[in-house]
């Protein structure tokens, strides 16, 4: 029987009991960027609204504002997200639904040139709850990001970063070694899973701007607020252990012309800092294989 609670998959541990993890070049923290690149169905009800129609009892199909919404992320709001990270020199994540590959190699393709890493994140933006059969959906996932790119994603952000109780060992028995959805530390940690352990890398609900501009109802500028403070604590946190911060980004809300800046603002800032380290996802568990504690 697959482990049924929580306690089954992660065993507690408080970081101020933890061997050192160290870093590379007495680096003391790790900034993990990461842009989730969907596709939503337009023949469905869409996945998150940034606009309520009059009132109709139910949510319409096809529900054009809001996949326009989506779309101009696509279409606008991911090049001024790259424009950015190409600035900075930075190397993102693209937490990618596998069909982003078919439905927009434009935007695939710049994330592959640019040498992004690949996070699985579902076929298509549809909680594994909600499909009919989540193995397959990861299935197809790898697969089609193993196509596009040549080589399997390493990572999985599950869409609204939902599970079933059987998704580590899904995802295990199809070579995935780490996940996002578990955000419960700041440091990496190991899941029980089937056949393998997974690696669970410190994503984020907190520095997301779905959670903070869409659900809390924040404006842009708080954004940039609330992730400089939390770099600061973690760049404090980070002189007795290393910590990874992560920030999770839209085309659809950062990418939106009125916002971008905030974005900007951050990353000037944590640029200027010394020992820290932009890394992505893969980077950051083949660092953590590396130095974490043996059993």
């Amino acid at each position: 029987m697959p482990p049924k609670l929580l306690t089954d998959r992660v065993r507690y541990s408080a970081i101020v009991d933890r061997p050192p993890l160290p870093l590379p070049g007495g680096a003391r923290m790790v900034v993990w960027s990461i842009i989730n690149l969907e596709e939503w169905d337009i023949t469905g009800v869409m996945p998150r609204h940034v606009t309520a129609p009059p009132s109709l009892g139910k949510a319409p199909v096809p529900d054009v504002p809001n996949w326009a919404w989506h779309e101009y992320g696509m279409r606008v709001g991911f090049w001024r997200l790259k424009e950015i990270m190409d600035d900075f020199g930075i190397v993102p994540t693209v937490a990618i639904n596998g069909n982003v590959c078919n439905a927009y190699p434009r935007v695939a393709g710049a994330a592959k040139d640019g040498g992004w890493e690949f996070m699985g994140h579902g076929f298509m933006q549809k909680s594994l709850q909600a499909v009919p059969d989540e193995r397959e959906d990861i299935r197809k996932t790898i697969e089609a990001i193993r196509a596009f790119t040549g080589k399997p994603p390493r990572g999985w952000l599950g869409p609204g970063l939902v599970e079933t109780v059987n998704s580590l060992d899904a995802l295990s028995e199809q070579g995935i070694e780490y996940v996002g959805d578990w955000v419960l530390d700041d440091q990496p940690c190991d899941l029980d899973a089937a056949p393998k352990p997974v690696t669970a890398l410190p994503y984020t609900q907190e520095c997301n701007d779905v959670p903070l501009i869409l659900e809390q109802k924040h404006p842009a500028s708080e954004f940039r607020d609330r992730a400089l403070d939390q770099f600061e604590q973690l760049y404090a946190d980070s002189q007795a252990a290393t910590r990874v911060m992560s920030i999770a980004l839209h085309p659809y809300i950062m990418g939106a012309a009125h916002r971008a800046r905030y974005l900007r603002d951050i990353y000037e800032h944590v640029c200027r800092q010394k020992g820290v380290l932009f890394w992505t996802g893969e980077q950051i568990l083949d660092w953590y294989k590396r130095v974490r504690p043996r059993a």
